[in-house]
């Protein structure tokens, strides 16, 4: 099949999810071009379905804002009939108004607001229009979801928050937040795998590890999981933090 005919044969007809080639070991399935709520909710329903159906030659499915990569061995698989699979996966649905499968993983980890462990929530306060107190709230009261994971390894982008904070990235760089640091911007939170610089609001502070090279499990985080921020005082994340677990006190619940 030429790459013209795989084209053709990629391109949604009715405002659907598109089903494009990614160099010749992946098939793209996109919902959207922008991060929009319900592209978001799509991506996570369907990268479940495609890890649970075992087809036949995929290596990696993985999930990314608004669409989802199944990597494949292109030297055992017929890129035509797995399209063909991806396709009957997305049949029957109405992805406008998809609703992300249950978290089988729930994380409940220790994060601190505020003060020196999250220097922009006032800033956030004022923007959103809330007190610091209902801010942190709204942000513990949410059951986010881990939609994808990159920029850094292990780095996950957690949403989705309410429509008051779908904030902007601020004007100017901040030069560097630390590891662990959790930031806002439009909708989402990121709880930063290592010392970085960035456009987003500091809110928080945790004392897990979502990069650990040292680990047998070096990634401990999955996309789909769940993760409700417990809030402590910043003594207690001092605490956390100079004591080196890498759990940061975290704790994971399993769900059938």
């Amino acid at each position: 099949m030429t790459v013209d005919q795989m084209n053709q044969l990629s391109t949604s007809q009715d405002g659907g999810p598109e089903i494009l080639p990614l160099g010749r070991d992946g098939w793209l399935v996109r919902f959207a071009l922008t991060p929009e709520p319900w592209a978001m909710a799509a991506v996570q329903k369907l990268h479940a379905l495609g890890s649970a159906s075992a087809l036949s030659g995929v290596t990696r499915v993985a999930p990314s804002l608004t669409s989802v990569l199944f990597s494949y061995d292109p030297d055992g698989t017929d890129r035509v009939v797995l399209r063909a699979q991806i396709a009957r996966l997305l049949e029957g649905e109405d992805w406008h108004h998809a609703t992300p499968e249950p978290a089988t993983r729930v994380w409940q980890v220790p994060v601190s607001f505020g003060g020196d462990h999250g220097p922009d929530l006032a800033e956030v306060a004022v923007t959103t229009g809330l007190s610091p107190e209902q801010v942190i709230g709204e942000i513990v009261q949410t059951p986010l979801r881990v939609l994808a994971i990159g920029f850094a390894p292990g780095q996950p982008y957690l949403g989705l928050l309410p429509d008051a904070f779908d904030l902007p990235r601020m004007t100017s760089l901040n030069p560097q937040v630390p590891q662990g640091a959790i930031a806002l911007a439009v909708r989402q939170l990121v709880l930063f795998a290592n010392a970085s610089p960035t456009g987003w609001r500091q809110v928080a502070r945790t004392a897990f590890r979502v990069f650990r090279p040292e680990s047998d499990t070096p990634l401990p985080l999955c996309a789909g999981d769940e993760m409700r921020l417990v809030p402590v005082s910043g003594t207690e994340m001092d605490g956390l933090l100079a004591s080196g677990d890498p759990t940061g006190g975290a704790k994971l619940e399993l769900r059938s």
